[in-house]
């Protein structure tokens, strides 16, 4: 069986079209590897929503989603950013199959209140069926998943993406999940931890060390590590050899959380 690996794109890890043919082509360069990518696409979705007069709320980096806003969320990330990485991806050869969370009920989730916070339509996760990933993945295809999703009554949540790619990353016994961000990894100290057990993420979230968006990163990290997942990496893109690195463990950047 080959090896499975989750790359989760966020915030503007991979500026422009470089960017994502880069990651491409290095897709294309492992061997034995297959890869699904998962992406969310906030700063998208905030400035869509300004252009709409409407202003974006975060509570402990998570959403605030109103019915209202749900129609633009969903657009920006199934259609417009979905699309976009797929077109890239497509650039260097790869075969590409595009999916949200609602595609043959991917992700299956509930509404989400955020220590009793009501963060209007936001999803968390309740079940993975990933067959339309193992579907994709047999006919050599890279699936690229929106993390869009809906509940048994067909409602439609927006769903944070870090926790969308570390349920499928559980789901499909994956190695490693990797979370390519715009920063260069978890700060400690005015330097980047090269590795955090679960136990020392905790405690740099008891000090508001680990704070804000990447608050809901790591929680995703230990959700991921408690389904199986060896390794999750927080880190910069930083040109075609990364994925190689990381996942051979060659590498001096970013930060490794292991369990």
């Amino acid at each position: 069986m080959k090896n499975r690996v989750v790359i989760k794109l966020g915030g503007k890890a991979l500026e422009g079209e470089e960017g994502f043919v880069s990651l491409g082509r290095a897709i294309r360069a492992l061997d034995d590897t297959e890869v699904i990518v998962v992406h969310g696409g906030g700063a998208e979705i905030s400035e869509a929503l300004r252009r709409a007069n409407r202003q974006p709320v975060f509570i402990d980096g998570l959403r605030v989603t109103t019915i209202e806003d749900m129609e633009i969320v969903e657009k920006v990330l199934s259609e417009d950013v979905n699309s976009r990485i797929a077109g890239f991806l497509q650039q260097t050869g790869l075969s590409v199959c595009r999916l949200s969370g609602k595609s043959r009920s991917l992700l299956l989730v509930e509404k989400l209140m955020h220590h009793g916070r009501d963060l209007g339509c936001v999803g968390q996760v309740h079940s993975v069926d990933p067959r339309v990933i193992i579907e994709a993945l047999a006919k050599m295809q890279v699936p690229v998943i929106s993390p869009i999703s809906a509940d048994r009554d067909g409602r439609t949540y927006n769903v944070n993406a870090d926790s969308a790619a570390a349920a499928i990353a559980g789901s499909l016994a994956c190695s490693d999940l990797i979370y390519f961000t715009d920063v260069a990894g978890v700060q400690v100290d005015g330097t980047v931890a090269a590795t955090l057990t679960c136990a020392q993420a905790r405690r740099l979230m008891e000090q508001r060390i680990i704070h804000g968006g990447m608050t809901a990163k790591m929680e995703s990290a230990f959700a991921a590590l408690d389904a199986g997942v060896r390794r999750v990496h927080i880190s910069a893109w930083r040109g075609e050899e990364t994925l190689e690195k990381i996942l051979s463990g060659r590498y001096d950047f970013g930060t490794a959380v292991i369990k």
